[in-house]
Parts: structure tokens; C-alpha cells; sequence
């Protein structure tokens, strides 16, 4: 008996142990990207770094072009992956025969496997002069930014919303279907609503997929340090500014980077929160 007591104290302390690497390395993320960061907000300032013009040879680190073509990308891909994305999870758990579904689940994570710099270079070499030859611009810009990113979120989503409609009890819609409710009718006013939080949950997430991605989108949005006047002008996300400078870069101008890496990591940490409310308050309904 004391044996297994022994043994059961180990595991414990293991387990607990590796737990707190874990959050001691998060931690120390935070520290070093922040330790880093802090000579960009004493040397340049927050009204500097916040700015719209970036050009370190003439001390101005502004962060707010990049900033809007992250947001930028990021809805848009959203936009265009959330109801494919969504609508996928539906046919998968309410409409797909046994077989169909099998295999369409199956695409649907061999797409999550598919490394990012392939989809940015087919999105390079395919989507791009595609957009160019219809819109006669350089075919860079937020459009493509967006589809490539819209392809990288709709794994993430539907296989969150999938597992949210399937959470939800069989017994809600075989009553609605008994009260005379079409099937549309019961996806629609029973299935998603009580779905809801999950699938909010899904679109968080795929959020955050997106707002961190750098290679992809390096191929296909531009780059150009400049707000974007439509769809399909080249400009720049943070991750794809750090990604390009922060090789050569010294002194004030790499601290801005990393001044521009603590604030996607504060968005990230911000996107977490979110998820952990809808969720909370999912639990705090049941």
C-alpha cells in the first residue's frame, strides 16, 4: 500500500512539475519580448511607435500601418472561412451519409496539416497571377492575404464547430423535429442557438490562427510599407514587417519589432481571454 502511495506521489509531482514549465516558459516569453521591447517605448515613445510612419533612418517607428493590415487580413479571412467553414461542420454532423463523412473529415485534417509556406506558395505562384489577370493590379494585396488565410482557418474552425454540434443533446432536435419543424427550421432555431457558444469559441480561435501568421501571407500580401487603398495593393501585417527587418535590424528600429511582437502577443493573450468568457459563461447557463 505504501508503495502505491509513493508511486502516486511521484506521478503527481511529475505531472505538476512539467505543468509549471510550461508556465514558466510562457512566462519567460512574455519577459523577454517585453524586456526587449521597453527601449522602443522609453527611446521612441507610444505616440511614436503608434503612428502611421515608419521610416528608422528618420526616427519614426510607427506601427499603425501594419497593425491595420493585420486586422485587415485577419477579417477578411475570416469573413470568407467562417461561413464555408461553419457550413461544412453542418453537412458533416447533419446531412453527410456515414461514408461521405468519414472521408470529408479526413480532408478536412489532412488540410489542417498542410505546412503554411505551401499554401503561401501556391497562393504565389497560382492565386496571385490569377487576381492580377482579372483585376489588372499587381495581384498582391488584403484579397489574397484573406483567401490564403480564409484556407488556413477552416480546418481550425470546423473541426471546433463540429465537435460543438455534435455537444449538442440529440433530444432538442428530435423534439423540435416532433413539433412539426422542417430540418432547416431545427438547425436554425434550436441547433445553432444552442451551439452558439462553441462556435463563437471556433471563430476565436481561428482568430488567433490567423492574426500569427507570417509565411503565407509574406507570398501574397505585398510586401509595402503603406495603408492599403483596396483589396489588391501591397502592404504589410506585423508579423510579416518583424519577419522581413528584424534580421538586419539594430538598436531603436529591432526594438520597435519587438514592440510590434509584444503587441500580437497581447492580442493572442487577449483572444484566450475571450475564450475562456464565452466558455465560462457556457458552463455558468448549464
Amino acid at each position: 500500500m505504501q508503495g502505491v502511495i509513493d508511486r502516486e506521489w511521484i506521478v503527481r509531482k511529475t505531472l505538476f512539475t512539467l505543468a509549471m514549465m510550461t508556465v514558466l516558459g510562457i512566462i519567460l516569453i512574455i519577459f523577454f519580448v517585453a524586456r526587449e521591447a521597453i527601449p522602443a517605448f522609453t527611446g521612441a515613445g507610444p505616440a511614436n511607435l503608434f503612428s502611421a510612419t515608419w521610416n528608422p533612418k528618420s526616427g519614426q517607428y510607427g506601427m499603425l500601418i501594419f497593425l491595420t493590415g493585420t486586422l485587415a487580413t485577419t477579417v477578411g479571412g475570416l469573413l470568407l472561412g467562417t461561413p464555408l467553414a461553419i457550413g461544412s461542420a453542418l453537412f458533416l454532423t447533419q446531412m453527410a451519409p456515414r461514408r461521405v463523412r468519414s472521408i470529408a473529415t479526413r480532408g478536412v485534417e489532412l488540410l489542417a496539416g498542410v505546412p503554411s509556406i505551401v499554401l503561401g506558395w501556391l497562393g504565389f505562384t497560382i492565386m496571385v497571377p490569377w487576381i492580377r489577370s482579372a483585376t489588372g493590379s499587381t495581384g498582391t494585396g488584403l484579397l489574397a492575404a484573406s483567401i490564403i488565410l480564409a484556407i488556413m482557418v477552416l480546418p481550425t474552425i470546423t473541426a471546433i464547430a463540429k465537435d460543438a454540434l455534435e455537444a449538442v443533446p440529440e433530444s432538442h432536435k428530435q423534439a423540435a423535429l416532433a413539433m412539426g419543424a422542417t430540418r432547416w427550421q431545427m438547425i436554425r432555431r434550436v441547433l445553432l442557438p444552442a451551439a452558439k457558444p462553441g462556435l463563437l469559441v471556433a471563430v476565436i480561435l481561428g482568430m488567433g490562427r490567423a492574426i500569427g501568421e507570417t509565411m503565407a501571407v509574406a507570398l501574397v500580401i505585398g510586401p509595402a510599407t503603406a495603408f492599403p487603398t483596396s483589396l489588391t495593393t501591397p502592404t504589410h501585417t506585423m508579423t510579416t514587417k518583424i519577419l522581413i527587418e528584424m534580421g538586419e535590424s539594430t538598436g531603436l528600429q529591432r526594438s520597435s519589432l519587438f514592440a510590434m511582437g509584444l503587441v500580437l502577443l497581447l492580442m493572442a493573450m487577449l483572444l484566450i481571454l475571450l475564450v475562456r468568457l464565452v466558455t465560462h459563461r457556457k458552463e455558468v447557463v448549464r
